[in-house]
Order: structure tokens, then sequence, then C-alpha cells
């Protein structure tokens, strides 16, 4: 009879014996799964593409021969990629620097800074997306977990207390059953960990990147509008 018992514990066997708090815990942690792993997948995917698309648009930025090339080629298509919106960006203030009023009152150099940088800013601001949750789930999974173990061998031991049956063999088994939440805790926390880890090092690279491009392209911009407009015209003295 004993045999029998023990074989029939086990999380199938824990799920159908716990309370609504062990039911919320287990909610909680499978939420949590959900969107880790969900964040996991689409960022990966989508940081991906942004690179692909990034080194495509790169090869044929400096491929171009003039800044009238790179409108042309800006005309063709709507921007796909962080490097691109840099580009589209940068000209459009260019072009609007005599008409652009109080943004532009400092002169070139100073709007087109401004702008550049509040496009990194932004692209900064869409890489975070997601890392917050990542977080939260890397850090509260594992105790979400613990407190199902506690909830469960708590709820385990009052059963086994009002039985009256103390005996090794009748608390092994609940008390080890409770220990799976634990273990999923700890099987939610992990890849969100590993995963903003990985995202964190592409971000700072990924910024770094587009900071040089974006210093790059600010030389390139301003040394050119000094010998002639974006239309090919003269560019007028101070």
């Amino acid at each position: 009879m004993e045999t029998t018992s023990m074989e029939g514990l086990g999380f199938a066997h824990f799920l159908t014996h716990t309370d609504g708090v062990g039911r919320l815990v287990l909610g909680i942690l499978l939420l949590l799964s959900i969107a880790s792993w969900y964040l996991i997948f689409t960022r990966a995917l989508s940081n991906w593409l942004a690179r692909k698309r990034a080194d495509a648009f790169l090869q044929r930025f400096w491929q171009a021969q003039s800044l009238q090339a790179v409108q042309q080629m800006m005309q063709q298509g709507t921007p796909d990629n962080p490097a691109a919106h840099l580009v589209t960006q940068s000209l459009e203030a260019l072009n609007n620097s005599n008409q652009a009023g109080l943004a532009a009152a400092g002169g070139l150099g100073e709007y087109l800074t401004r702008t550049l940088n509040n496009a990194v800013d932004q692209e900064a601001a869409d890489c975070e997306y997601g890392l917050t949750i990542l977080a939260t789930a890397g850090s509260a999974a594992p105790y979400v977990g613990l407190f199902g173990t506690v909830w469960g061998i708590y709820h385990a031991l009052v059963q086994i207390g009002m039985s009256g049956q103390g005996t090794l063999d009748k608390v092994a088994g609940p008390v080890g059953e409770a220990l799976i939440m634990t273990a999923l805790g700890l099987a939610v926390a992990i890849p969100a960990v590993l995963a903003y880890n990985a995202f964190n090092r592409r971000n700072r690279l990924w910024m770094a990147r587009l900071e040089s491009f974006s210093h790059d392209l600010f030389v390139l911009l301003t040394v050119k509008s000094g010998e002639a407009g974006p239309n090919g015209n003269a560019a007028r003295g101070g």
C-alpha cells in the first residue's frame, strides 16, 4: 500500500491537491514564463532583422557617390532600420535648416547635433522594450517559486498533522512535491536572466555603432554643406 501511495506522488498529484494559493503561484509563474519566451523570440528576431537591414543599408550608403545620390536612394523607399532613420532625419534637418525657425537658431551644426542625438535616444528607448519584463521575471520568479514551496510545505504539514501520521514516508512525499515550485521558479528565471544579459550586451554594442555612425554622418553633412548645399548649390557664407 505504501509503495502504491508513493508511486502516485508527482507534479500531477501536487497540482490536483494544491489549494487556490498554490494555483495562483503556478499561474504567475506560467505568465512570467510565457512573457519571457515571447520577448526572447520576438526581440531576437527583431534584433537580427535590424542588424541585417542596417548592414545592407550602410553598404549602399558608403558606396554612394554624393549626397544627391544618397537622397535619391532614400526617396526610393521608407527607412526600415535605425541607420536609415538617422540618414533620413539628418537630411531633412539639412534641407529644412533655413526654415526651421528657433530649432535651427544655433546654426546648422547645432541643429544637426540635436536631430541626431534625438534619433539615437529614440533608438535607445526602443532597444529597452521588454527588458523590464525580463528583469522582473529573472529576479522575481525564484522568490515566487520559493513562496509556493513554503506554502505547499505548510499546507502538507497541516494535513499530515491532522491525519496524525507524521512518519518520514508520509512527510517526504508532500514536501518533495512542494519543492517542484522552487524548480519551476528557477526554470522561469534562468532563461530570463540569460536573455536579459544577452540583450543588454547587444544594445550596448548596437548603440555604440549607431553613435559612431551618427558622428560620421554629422561630419559628412557639415563638411559637404560647407562646400555645396544638398541640392548642389553653393552654400551661403556666414
